[in-house]
């Protein structure tokens, strides 16, 4: 699946590409599922526009998107020391809505055995967003913690994980979601549409606002005096930069005594190997909502973006 320009679902299209040779510290994948997150939408259509002075002016570089994965090895670059032909692998990869894609060895770890490749596929994107969000918001057990975007990808990993660690968990959700945020865990449940997480009845020693745009007034009323707010990601909140609010947090968090900060996510196979005790344990389940063909990823993303998913969508290849 491949775009030649950026634009909305209708720029995908299936296309018949050489498979790709690993560079020395790469590994080649069969892919048998990937996963899909928010993060391809920007870049398939190219917003906010400073992403494509990375990923390219008129379109993106590398015509295939996706980056989470799970499948088996069929090839090694002439450094890897860590995977050999045959392992079953799930992680980060370059080009993953496809039947063959590569992969940085650092970038990969083996797929947790109770796992099926669907369910591992959806995992290293929004997982280690999650472990990582609240690794930045320093969460000690016992604390309360607010979720807001928490039936999404993210949100639904990041409620599992805080749970496992400990937490007192909010979840903020829409109506038709409640129910998903109980069986994740939440010990709370907020209805965005009825309820106001701001309202001042209860404060937060932790706030991982995904996805959302509360302003940093309504975060910061919601927070303990101490607390903090860990922002990840941010729908419509500038068509050049799409950073203003965290960037906004960044610079006052200095002169208060709350921690406002942003979270850019790395991709790291530590991070899949500490999830992989979650996930073997059972702690953490990742919730498939829906899965789609590989000639479906149209369907796949007009789905994710119409904000019905409940968890995470794979594609199946």
């Amino acid at each position: 699946m491949a775009q030649d320009r950026y634009g909305d679902a209708e720029v995908l299209h299936e296309i018949c590409l050489p498979i790709p040779a690993p560079k020395d510290n790469e590994v080649l994948v069969r892919v048998h599922a990937a996963g899909l997150d928010r993060g391809t939408w920007h870049v398939m259509t190219g917003t906010p526009l400073l992403m494509r002075l990375v990923f390219g002016f008129r379109g993106p570089r590398n015509p295939v998107p996706g980056l989470d994965l799970a499948g088996t090895v069929v090839g090694i670059g002439a450094a890897v020391t860590r995977f050999s032909v045959g392992d079953a692998v799930h992680g980060f990869g370059q080009g993953t809505f496809a039947e063959y894609a590569v992969a940085r060895e650092d970038r990969l770890a083996p797929k947790p055995a109770n796992l099926d490749f669907p369910q591992a596929a959806v995992v290293p994107v929004s997982a280690a967003t999650a472990l990582q969000a609240l690794r930045a918001g320093r969460l000690v057990a016992g604390q309360r913690v607010l979720i807001t975007g928490a039936s999404g990808g993210v949100g639904s990993h990041a409620v599992q994980l805080a749970k496992a660690q400990g937490a007192e968990v909010t979840g903020v959700a829409g109506p038709s979601k409640q129910d998903l945020l109980r069986r994740l865990g939440a010990d709370h449940a907020i209805d965005h549409t009825r309820e106001d997480f701001a309202d001042g009845t209860r404060r937060y020693d932790l706030i991982v606002d995904i996805a959302g745009n509360p302003s940093l007034r309504r975060l910061r009323r919601a927070l303990t005096p101490r607390g903090t707010a860990v922002i990840v990601g941010g729908e419509g909140t500038g068509k050049w930069l799409g950073m203003g609010r965290q960037l906004r947090a960044a610079a006052l968090s200095p002169f208060i005594g709350q921690r406002l900060g942003m979270l850019a996510s790395a991709q790291r196979a530590t991070d899949l190997e500490e999830l992989g005790t979650y996930l073997e344990s059972g702690a953490v389940v990742p919730h498939l909502d829906k899965s789609f063909p590989l000639g479906q990823v149209p369907e796949a993303m007009e789905y994710l973006v119409a904000g019905k998913a409940r968890g995470k969508i794979a594609i199946v290849i």
